[in-house]
């Protein structure tokens, strides 16, 4: 059984489901029946058993063809059984001549339904994952750290409130583009990396979308993934950017994002994907940290905050300010933003520091490790005001 090939049949079977007249949620349920069918009758590959294996089937020559007969069989089963969807039957009335399915993709309406604006984010990426990436309920809720049950739950309500929506409309490509990243920015939990998963997806929206953005947000996904390796230290703690070991950055990965980049900078349609990713290719070409051209990251984050105004941006603009034009530069531009921004504190601990004002840079690191939002970025700030005190008391 060829586990990858289902996964990869999951979103055209669907849409020709919904193309055909189910809602989304019956679609669905009709296509986990069909998998369910495929893992019992398909053939499942060499065993490591030398115990006789209960007969199986030849594997069908044209396998989503196959996957779309019966779980359209399915969906007539479910639809004749409930008296109350009569309407609908008269609808589907007869079943479609089995045969070889037609070669439309229609992976993009997918991704469009799932990144529907009546969502929330958190629900359309979980129904991006089941629908497009072809996780299982509990597979996502591992990789999300919470019960089954309660993933099964918002992926239902998040079917039910797509039932109704018809492929009838260009699909807004930023939507898309923000719900993969959220994707990617999940990271890796439990059984399931989340970041490669959003890259595969995003490989996916490439191939189907000619859009900068598109290759903008790819680029930007294998920039950062390509540093995954020597942001974590043996031991689990967080190692900080200029402090990492540069020779375990994926090279192919890097190579890859930074011609993606190129690609769709030329066609001068910028947007804040294609400037994040300028931003962390110049970061990636740094061969130390020393030699960081920080007056053109700085150029790219003026590019960016006019593209966005984005609170987050502006407070990693004044890191790059500070590194630019000097600590004092970076702590004017912190100034003028709201102190109650998230790593808001634990900058200005940074560029306290490099200001030479350990005491007061101390006492911040301390303070940004209370408000830390994960455990791993709290001991790091812990850490760092451990440092700065023992340095003062010497």
């Amino acid at each position: 059984m060829d586990e990858a090939l289902l996964r990869s049949l999951i979103p055209s079977v669907l849409t020709a489901l919904v193309r055909r007249g189910a809602d989304f949620a019956a679609a669905e349920d009709a296509v986990q029946d069909a998998l369910l069918e495929a893992l019992r009758v398909w053939p499942a590959g060499p065993s490591a058993s030398s115990r006789p294996r209960p007969s199986r089937a030849e594997p069908p020559r044209d396998a989503k063809g196959w996957l779309v007969t019966v779980a359209w069989r399915k969906f007539l089963d479910r639809t004749r059984a409930d008296t109350a969807r009569r309407r609908r039957e008269n609808r589907v009335q007869e079943e479609p001549a089995p045969g070889p399915a037609p070669a439309v993709d229609d992976t993009l309406q997918l991704y469009f339904l799932c990144a529907h604006p009546s969502l929330t984010p958190a629900s359309a990426v979980a129904l991006t994952l089941r629908a497009v990436g072809g996780l299982t309920t509990r597979q996502i809720a591992r990789a999300y750290l919470v019960p089954e049950a309660t993933m099964a739950q918002r992926i239902s309500r998040a079917k039910r409130t797509v039932a109704g929506v018809r492929f009838d409309r260009p699909g807004d490509v930023a939507t898309v583009l923000r719900v993969l990243y959220l994707v990617f920015n999940e990271g890796y939990s439990g059984d399931v990396d989340l970041a490669a998963e959003a890259i595969r997806l995003t490989r996916q929206l490439a191939a189907r979308v000619d859009h900068p953005e598109t290759a903008g947000l790819l680029a930007l996904m294998l920039l950062h993934h390509a540093r995954r390796a020597a942001r974590t230290a043996p031991d689990g703690t967080l190692v900080p950017l200029a402090e990492q070991d540069r020779d375990r950055w994926d090279t192919a990965a890097i190579a890859e994002g930074v011609a993606i980049l190129q690609t769709a900078l030329a066609r001068d349609r910028l947007g804040e994907f294609q400037a994040q990713a300028a931003i962390a290719a110049l970061h990636a070409d740094a061969p130390t940290a020393e030699e960081t051209d920080w007056v053109q990251i700085l150029e790219w984050y003026d590019e960016l905050t006019r593209l966005t105004d984005s609170p987050v941006v502006r407070l990693n603009r004044a890191v790059a300010v500070g590194e630019a034009d000097g600590p004092r530069a970076g702590l004017a531009a912190l100034a003028q933003l709201d102190a109650s921004l998230p790593r808001h504190t634990a900058v200005a601990a940074y560029l306290h520091e490099r200001d030479g004002d350990l005491a007061r840079a101390a006492r911040l690191y301390a303070e940004a490790a209370h408000k830390a939002p994960h455990l791993a970025e709290r001991d790091h700030l812990t850490r760092q005001a451990a440092r700065l005190n023992t340095l003062r008391r010497r």
